[in-house]
């Protein structure tokens, strides 16, 4: 069987300014032909290109010509290594609650109060003893959350039956989007990373609006295509510190629908990413066992390693 090469051109642009061109160049492929999507993406991972907004492959022809790399050419996938409790950083990425305060415009705020104040308790225990119980009356869709696939699809599992090895002590990447000229975060941003098997975590800086009318008007999102990627690259969870992770512009959720229907849990409103980096550290977010809802505050948080 002969072998065969890709001879194209590109043009790629850099979603916050900029952007490569390339000319005449040649990649061996396996098979007959190569998708445009799938040959921007080698691209775009080979090079390994950060904050890409558009690929555009131009000219391609395919030709038989002996291959010029031997074996796997998709990289080396990263290798996280052992990590040990003794020594490590963790780094909190969660908001606090607090009574009154607002995730989600449209929804309530949380009611925090005493169920049984110490003053109260004092009256049931000896002299010098006393308890507080505290109540909380609040939407799941507070703070910093966890969706699972039964706030989308009513046949989806929930709380209770989610998995902890969708939620907890994750190898996570972080892929930063701050700074880019359009709001909608596309497929190419995911291409440079190793998303299988891993925790996606995307920083867009969104975060630095929490508690101002500018948090709830204008935020980034994913599209339909990089749920799409996600999916298919085998993500295990996908965060971001921004409102929501889709446009809430429209009634449809196509980025919720696409991860909670391959049973990808959302984390949304995480902060703090900024001091996180790119690779090399694990993620949780885990929430209560609870039956019957689909979303729930989590205490999110990413552990580094000890160096």
């Amino acid at each position: 069987m002969s072998e065969k090469r890709v001879c194209f051109d590109f043009d790629i642009a850099f979603s916050n300014g900029g952007g490569i061109q390339g000319q005449g160049f040649r990649l061996d492929i396996k098979g007959d032909d190569i998708g445009d999507e799938e040959l921007a993406a080698y691209i775009i991972r080979d090079m390994r290109l950060l904050m890409v907004g558009e690929a555009r492959i131009l000219n391609k022809h395919i030709i038989e010509e002996a291959h010029k790399r031997k074996g796997d050419d998709t990289g080396p996938a990263i290798d996280q290594g052992h990590i040990t409790a003794r020594g490590d950083r963790l780094v909190d990425l969660s908001h606090v609650i607090e009574a009154g305060m607002v995730t989600y415009k449209g929804l309530p705020a949380p009611l925090v109060c005493d169920h049984l104040s110490r003053e109260a308790s004092r009256q049931a225990y000896a002299p010098g003893t006393e308890f507080q119980i505290g109540r909380i009356d609040m939407v799941g869709n507070t703070g910093t959350y966890i969706d699972v696939p039964f706030h989308r699809y009513p046949e989806g599992h929930d709380l209770a039956g989610l998995p902890l090895e969708r939620c907890a002590d994750l190898p996570a990447v972080l892929v930063r989007v701050e700074g880019t000229a359009t709001r909608a975060i596309d497929w190419h941003h995911f291409v440079p990373v190793e998303c299988r098997g891993h925790a996606v975590l995307v920083h867009t800086g969104w975060d630095r609006n929490w508690g101002s009318e500018r948090y709830f008007e204008g935020h980034p999102f994913l599209t339909e295509k990089a749920a799409l990627y996600l999916r298919d690259q085998g993500a295990l969870l996908v965060g971001i510190d921004s409102l929501n992770i889709d446009d809430t512009a429209g009634g449809t959720r196509p980025v919720h629908t696409v991860l909670l229907g391959a049973g990808i849990p959302i984390v949304e409103h995480l902060t703090g990413l900024a001091a996180l980096p790119v690779e090399g550290f694990r993620f949780s977010a885990v929430p209560p066992k609870i039956a019957g809802m689909g979303t729930f505050p989590v205490g999110a948080h990413a552990r580094l390693a000890a160096r």
